[in-house]
């Protein structure tokens, strides 16, 4: 199965926790049937996949988030789709190994947990382009992770710690989808 069959079939079986990733949801199925490579870093018209984790800790009561340099806010770990990528749950798995150093960390829930889509501004010769990021929740088996090369920090963030002044909406929505359905 193609990376592009694979996550039509995860966003078919996905279903929107509300109107705003209802509206993300149809413009990913619209991207994947456009033409080009939308999980190329270099596809800007209209933009590109992602993927992502939100990492709960054993006990569930507090995300994994690292300090983005560059936007200056904690968000969770994630990153482009590499080329060598097989499917989008594979960049997710490997954007944890490289910007938290956990390997062999199992899934929450099968599936999609959340999607986004969000604008990134032109940057280092890249236009303004959109990042479709596809969102999984994974849980750890223990409290041990290392910030690595991608991230300027790294820590446990108990849930009621985590709000926009310090993150983003997409992160604060995550969590209340998680203590909803707990």
């Amino acid at each position: 199965m193609s990376r592009r069959e694979h996550l039509l079939a995860l966003l078919k079986d996905y279903k929107p926790f509300d109107e705003e990733e209802a509206g993300y949801h149809a413009e990913m199925v619209t991207l994947l049937s456009a033409e080009g490579d939308p999980f190329s870093r270099k596809h800007f018209v209209p933009g590109h996949f992602t993927s992502s984790a939100f990492i709960l800790s054993p006990e569930k009561d507090s995300m994994l988030l690292i300090f983005h340099g560059k936007l200056h806010r904690w968000l969770q770990p994630g990153g482009h789709v590499d080329p060598e990528d097989q499917d989008i749950l594979v960049s997710a798995r490997r954007e944890i190994l490289e910007e938290v150093g956990i390997e062999d960390i199992p899934l929450q829930q099968e599936g999609i947990f959340d999607v986004d889509v969000h604008e990134i501004p032109a940057l280092k010769g890249e236009p303004t382009h959109k990042h479709f990021d596809v969102r999984f929740l994974f849980v750890a088996n223990d409290l041990n992770m290392t910030a690595g090369t991608d991230a300027k920090d790294a820590r446990w963030v108990p849930f009621q710690e985590i709000t926009e002044e310090i993150s983003d909406r997409s992160v604060v929505r995550a969590i209340e989808k998680w203590v909803g359905d707990m």
